[in-house]
């Protein structure tokens, strides 16, 4: 089941949010994160689920495959701000 009807592009925003199974898919940037799980049942709603994940990694690949990547990224920074409802 995905989030919404439009098309997952990788790497296009920080919004998109895929889920199949418990499997969410976020969209970033600069990555993309897999968090939760999926079940690949031996059933017709395994092989949806399957083509859906099979079709999505496809895509992140190819979108991979057809940029100049960095050997890896620099840890993103992280920034600490105060509690803002901290009394």
């Amino acid at each position: 089941m995905k989030a919404s009807k439009k098309e997952f592009e990788p790497y296009a925003n920080e919004a998109d949010v895929v889920i199949i199974g418990k499997l969410m898919i976020e969209n970033r940037l600069d990555r993309i994160t897999l968090a939760g799980d999926v079940d690949l049942t031996l059933d017709r709603a395994g092989l949806a689920r399957a083509r859906e994940l099979h079709q999505l990694l496809g895509a992140i690949v190819a979108r991979l495959e057809a940029s100049a990547l960095p050997e890896a990224l620099a840890p993103p920074q992280v920034k600490t701000v105060k509690n803002p409802f901290a009394g």
